[in-house]
């Protein structure tokens, strides 16, 4: 495994078109991560309380349909 500097290190010396490239890789692996989190929420139900209020706020009249 390899500490952040020695990433950092690494990523600062990619050519300008593998850095473009290390973005595009990067950023489907965040949204995967992130993906895989909010499911496991859901999943567990600590969203349950904001969909909720949510519901309840279009309810009384707090927000609108967009």
């Amino acid at each position: 495994m390899h500490s952040i500097q020695e990433i950092e290190a690494s990523v600062s010396k990619l050519s300008r078109s593998d850095l473009v490239n290390f973005r595009e890789w990067f950023d489907k692996f965040d949204q995967k991560v992130w993906d895989k989190q909010f499911e496991k929420d859901v999943k567990m139900g600590k969203l349950d309380s904001l969909a909720d209020q949510a519901i309840a706020d279009l309810k009384t009249g707090k927000c609108k349909e967009i």
